[in-house]
């Protein structure tokens, strides 16, 4: 009796572990994308003369970071 609640309990904990590693990743995907590969993909379309798009992406990106409210 005592091993089915101890697998039980040790199923739950792995799969909360699970969640949050998933959360995680994400959580590291979006700050990288945000830090590391926007500001990259936006000069390379400036140096290849796209100015006009990248500019209409900087301010949706302003926009965005000025009117979306921050959850915490």
């Amino acid at each position: 009796m005592l091993y089915i609640i101890f697998a039980i309990l040790l199923l739950a904990t792995v799969g909360k572990l699970i969640g949050l590693a998933a959360r995680l990743a994400w959580g590291v995907f979006k700050i990288g994308f945000r830090i590391v590969l926007l500001p990259i993909i936006l000069i390379a379309m400036a140096l290849k003369g796209l100015i006009v798009f990248a500019l209409v992406l900087v301010i949706i990106g302003a926009l965005l970071a000025f009117l979306v409210p921050v959850k915490h």
